[in-house]
Parts: structure tokens; C-alpha cells; sequence
């Protein structure tokens, strides 16, 4: 079978679950109004704000609530029945979830530690998707050994939102949480790929190994050329556009995560990677076109819609719930006829992480033993941290649910896939960082020689200094800005003095801060008083009002 005929194939299992993200339907009760779409959708805001608080306060990882309470508005009386669109929950979650990931991604480390990032990626998730298949034939002889591996590819991936949902939570060594994201970022790819070719397989009843991984490299390949144009184009785009325009620019970054993932699709390369590679090259490049307004406004806006596609993904998986367990027959059913191999393929799932990453491990500490590569091992700790931190998401249930009605075991696969995202948000979700701080781990690894930040900031304000210096006098010799030259040495000394000794000045340094920011209150409350007066209008109020504000946050990051 070659590749275009498991792209064809894939699209006809695609269509058997089409339409709108939020399927409804109840017996015995009319179709949902627009008005009555919206207000739900206006519920489920005000659901994601509660359960945020709720989880803050309780200290609990927010995932973990928005799927618990996603849950219980399932089964709310009156609602009706729901489940995902996968086609278009993909589309419309997963492009800017991977490219936030991506853009923030630190490219050196990322280089650095490619390998490790691969071998999580795919041979983690080739793995899984054995273990998982063969396991799944040995309790269900009856199910296809392709539907056994459509099921391993299902489940075998960790999941982008729900690693980023708990590794913001946490605080790990660098290369731990490289590792970690890394992982996230690519591993989508491989168990989409493996999917469509072990759906392929059950459909049509042939498997050729050799054409798979054919068919993966020109995914994969595919991916990063389609990915990078994407983003090289955006690039040139951006630098045409100037950056006086900053909604304009601002409104066509955030396409740029759709565009990737719809070209991919549409050439018929993975959109995951496309994704990942055009967030990649963007996040390397929007340091030099995109102007401070761009940043400032972009980097607020982006984390606003980060956070509610975030915790829209939960909610709504949350949501599923209830037709997931209509479609097989309700819990009683489930509970009678799958609770056991269920839970035999979540142990396996598991179990297969944890060989893969302490094999692997084992195999860098023999060959470092036998003075091949450089490559430090994880230990003991750190390993089995990397291999706790295996969270399954929306991908899983999405492409679940997108399993043509003819594929055998599809029930058993509904019910499996939503088991291993609950269990593994509720228990990995809410025991990670329990664990992570029992394992103690300590940022050890030996690095090239870089600058700390305080030797950075000195360098910066060296070579605004000489810039000050060069500009500071007129074409006859004589100082015309002599208050910008003596501000600017001045910062320059204050930052060498600082670097090196950062501890001794720690506590000055704050004073000096309280100050300015008890300054920047009182010149608040005076703007605030002069405009309820009547004496300034509404427009001097915002002007400086922003100018303040940049003050104060520039004052808040200087405290240590």
C-alpha cells in the first residue's frame, strides 16, 4: 500500500465524524438554538473562570479541575448529549497550542538535546504502541492485531496541552523540561502517523512495513519544508508591513499557526510538524521584526487565548464524557465488560513508558561507560520523573472519536482512550510536582560558558553607554546631551558593579525599587484625582497612564 492510498484512506475514516466542534443530540428533545449554543458556551467561560480560582486556591494543577468540572456539566439535567468533533477540534485546539509551545521553545537547548527529544518522540511512542497492541490482542484475541495497534497509536502519545497545563506548575532542570516539551511538541505527529496507517491496515487488511516508514520520513520531511516556507514567508510579510501597524501584524502572527497545519494537511504532510517548525523559526526571528508595541500587546493577547483554549480543550473533554458513554451503552457496561482491560492496557501504557526511558537510560550509561558519546545519563530520579510525566489529552480523545463506524472494537477504544485520559490528568496531573519535589532534582548539567543575567544586562548597557557617548556631542565638539550621557554611564556602572555580586546588592536593590514604585502609586493617584476633577480629559489620562504602567512593570522585573 503506498502513501497516497493511506492518505485516501485516512480522510474516508476522517469523514465519518464531521460537522460542528460540539455534536448535541437528546432523545425526545428539538435541536439547540444559536441563542441556546452561545449561552452554553457563555457557561462554560464562566465554568473555566470558577474552576481556575477553585484550583489556584486549592493548589491543584487547573487541568485537573476544568476536567473534573467539564465532567460534571456533562451530567448536568437538561443538557444535552455532546461529544467532539476530531477533525475539528484538531484543527481549531492543537495549531496554536504547538505553536505557543514552539515559539517560546529555547532553540539552543532544543539543538542540544534532539536526540533525547526523538528517542521520546517516536521510538517512545513506536514502543508504547507495540506494548499497547500486543497486550490489547493478548486480553482481546477476537480484535484485529491492526485495531490493537490503532489502539497503541491512540493512546501512546503524551499530550502538548496537558504537559504544558502541569509544566507550568512545576519547576524542573533544563534538560528535564526540555525533554518534557520537546516530547510534546513531536510526538503528536508520530502517533497520528502510525494511527493512519494502522487504520489503513484494519480497513483494507494488508500492512507494509518498509512503505510506513517511507510514508513517515515524507510526512516528517514534508513537515519541516511546508513549515519553514510558512514561517520565511510570514517573516518577509512582516518586514514589508513595517511595524507601525500593531493589530495588523499582531492578527496575522496569530494565523500564521493555522496557515502551517492547513498547508501541511492539504499537501499531505504532517501539519503537526509543520506547525512545530513554523513556530520554531517565528519564535527565532520575531525578536528582530517585531516591534517593543508588537510584543508588549501580542505576548498579552496570546496568553489570554492560550489560557482559554487551554481550558476549553479540558472543559470540553470534560463534556464528552457523557457521549462517549452513550455511544457504548452507559457505564453499567462499561463497568461489566471492559473495566479490566481497561485498566490492564492503562498498566501497560504506563509500564512501557517506564521501560523505554530507564532502557534508554541504561543504554547512554553503557555507552558513556565504554567512552562512546558525551551524553550525561538522566539517573535514577530524574528518570522516573520523565517517565511519571506521560498526561494524555485532547489528541487522544479527538482521533478516538474519529474512528469510522466499521472499525472493530471501536467502543472498547472510545472508552479506552477517555479511561487513560482520566486517569492519567487526575493521578500523573496531581502527583508530579509531589514527586518532582520528593526526587530533589538539581540543574547540574555541564554547559559551555554563558553569561548570567546580570553579566548580560551589563554588556547591554555597555554598549548603550558608547552609543549615548557617540551621539552626545555636536558637530563642533560641544556636549548637547549631557543628562542622557551621565543617566546612561551611570546605569552602565551600576550593572558592573551588580554583576558578579548579585547576592550583596540584593537588598538595596529592592529598597531602591519600593521607592520608585511608592513614587509610581502616588503619580497614580494624582492622574486618577486630576482626571476626576475635571482637569485633564480622557485622552491625556490614557497617554499617561500607559506611561506609567510601563514604568511599573519595568520597576516590578527589576526586583529581586
Amino acid at each position: 500500500m503506498d502513501t497516497g492510498e493511506a492518505t485516501r484512506l485516512e480522510a474516508v475514516a476522517g469523514d465519518h465524524i464531521t460537522g460542528r466542534l460540539l455534536r448535541y443530540s437528546q432523545s425526545g428533545r428539538p435541536p439547540m438554538h444559536p441563542v441556546e449554543v452561545f449561552e452554553l458556551v457563555l457557561v462554560m467561560l464562566l465554568a473555566i473562570l470558577t474552576l481556575h480560582w477553585i484550583a489556584t486556591r486549592l493548589g491543584f494543577p487547573p487541568a485537573v479541575a476544568f476536567l473534573i468540572g467539564g465532567g460534571a456539566l456533562a451530567f448536568v439535567p437538561g443538557l444535552p448529549v455532546m461529544t467532539l468533533d476530531p477533525n475539528l477540534a484538531l484543527v481549531l485546539f492543537l495549531p496554536p497550542l504547538l505553536m505557543d509551545g514552539a515559539y517560546f521553545t529555547p532553540h539552543w537547548e532544543f539543538r542540544r538535546h534532539l536526540a533525547g527529544v526523538l528517542s521520546l518522540a517516536i521510538g517512545a511512542v513506536i514502543f508504547t504502541t507495540v506494548v499497547v497492541g500486543a497486550v490489547t490482542h493478548w486480553l482481546i484475541p477476537t480484535l484485529p492485531w491492526a485495531a490493537c495497534f490503532a489502539l497503541g497509536a491512540i493512546i501512546s502519545p503524551p499530550d502538548a496541552v496537558s504537559a504544558r497545563a502541569v509544566l507550568q506548575r512545576v519547576r524542573l532542570p533544563r534538560r528535564m523540561s526540555m525533554l518534557l516539551e520537546g516530547e510534546s511538541l513531536l510526538n503528536d505527529a508520530t502517533g497520528l502517523v502510525l494511527f493512519r496507517f494502522a487504520v489503513a491496515a484494519a480497513l483494507t487488511g494488508t500492512f507494509n512495513a518498509s512503505e510506513a516508514a517511507a510514508g513517515f520520513l515524507v510526512l516528517a520531511i514534508g513537515g519541516v519544508v511546508v513549515g519553514a516556507a510558512v514561517a520565511g514567508l510570514a517573516v518577509l510579510l512582516i518586514r514589508r508591513l513595517g511595524g507601525e501597524d500593531e493589530y495588523l501584524i499582531i492578527s496575522f502572527s496569530c494565523l500564521l499557526c493555522w496557515a502551517a497545519y492547513l498547508a501541511g494537511e492539504k499537501l499531505h504532510v504532517s501539519g503537526v510538524i509543520a506547525t512545530v517548525t513554523a513556530g520554531l523559526v517565528f519564535g527565532w526571528y520575531q525578536h528582530v521584526v517585531f516591534s517593543a508595541r508588537v510584543r508588549l500587546r501580542g505576548s498579552a493577547f496570546w496568553q489570554v487565548m492560550i489560557f482559554l483554549f487551554e481550558a476549553f480543550v479540558f472543559i470540553l473533554v470534560g463534556l464528552s464524557l457523557r457521549g462517549v458513554l452513550t455511544d457504548v451503552g452507559g457505564i453499567s457496561v462499561v463497568i461489566e465488560t471492559m473495566a479490566w482491560p481497561v485498566a490492564a492496557i492503562v498498566l501497560a501504557m504506563t509500564a512501557a513508558r517506564f521501560i523505554w526511558v530507564f532502557g534508554a537510560d541504561a543504554v547512554l550509561w553503557l555507552l558513556r561507560k565504554a567512552g562512546i558519546g558525551h551524553s550525561q545519563p538522566l539517573g535514577l530520579r530524574a528518570a522516573t520523573v520523565l517517565s511519571w510525566a506521560g498526561m494524555r489529552g485532547v489528541v487522544t480523545l479527538a482521533v478516538a472519536l474519529s474512528l469510522p463506524v466499521s472499525m472493530p472494537g471501536r467502543n472498547f477504544m472510545l472508552v479506552a482512550a477517555f479511561a487513560v485520559i482520566l486517569i492519567t490528568v487526575l493521578v500523573q496531573g496531581t502527583t508530579l510536582g509531589v514527586i518532582i519535589r520528593l526526587a530533589g532534582l538539581s540543574d547540574n548539567e555541564t554547559l559551555r560558558h554563558r553569561l548570567t543575567a546580570s553579566e548580560a544586562e551589563a554588556a547591554v548597557r555597555e554598549a548603550q553607554r558608547r552609543a549615548v557617548e557617540a551621539l552626545a556631542y555636536d558637530a563642533d565638539g560641544n556636549l548637547v546631551h549631557s543628562q542622557l550621557l551621565e543617566r546612561y554611564t551611570g546605569w552602565a556602572k551600576a550593572a558592573t558593579n551588580y554583576s558578579g555580586s548579585e547576592a550583596s546588592h540584593k537588598d538595596k536593590i529592592n529598597a531602591h525599587f519600593n521607592v520608585v514604585l511608592a513614587a509610581i502609586a502616588a503619580g497614580r493617584a494624582e492622574l486618577v484625582r486630576l482626571h476626576r476633577a475635571g482637569d485633564i480629559d480622557d485622552e491625556t489620562l490614557r497617554d499617561l497612564e500607559r506611561d506609567i504602567d510601563i514604568e511599573e512593570v519595568g520597576a516590578l522585573a527589576q526586583r529581586v
